[in-house]
């Protein structure tokens, strides 16, 4: 069974910066495409930035210039480094992968538990 698990949310203030980890565990034969996306309260989830196996980037115009995403597939992470964060940032992040698992013919989508994010001005 698949596990993501998100770390290094907190409480920061505008200006501040958070690193943020995703770590997938299981038992995993390939992850493709990883990311990163966020949900403030009374909105809808949306896509902060993803990451392909192969490194390429897309990021959320909220996040461009401010936002890295990256990725250690030797140790399954995948990484969010958020500089000149924003109280507008405040939102709980979420980490997603698509997963294949050994033995299985096709990748599933994964979802971690969230981890909060919370910018005071």
């Amino acid at each position: 069974q698949v596990q993501l698990v998100e770390s290094g949310g907190g409480l920061v203030q505008a200006g501040g910066s958070l690193r943020l980890s995703c770590a997938v565990s299981g038992s995993i034969a390939s992850i493709n495409a990883m990311g990163w996306y966020r949900q403030a309260p009374g909105k809808q989830r949306e896509l902060v930035a993803t990451i392909s196996s192969g490194g390429n980037t897309n990021y959320a115009d909220s996040g461009k210039g401010r936002f890295t995403i990256s990725r250690d597939n030797a140790k399954n992470t995948v990484y969010l480094q958020m500089n000149s964060l924003k109280p507008e940032d405040t939102a709980v992040y979420y980490c997603n992968a698509d997963v294949k698992e050994r033995g299985y013919y096709y990748s599933r989508n994964y979802w971690g538990q969230g981890t909060q994010v919370t910018v005071s001005s």
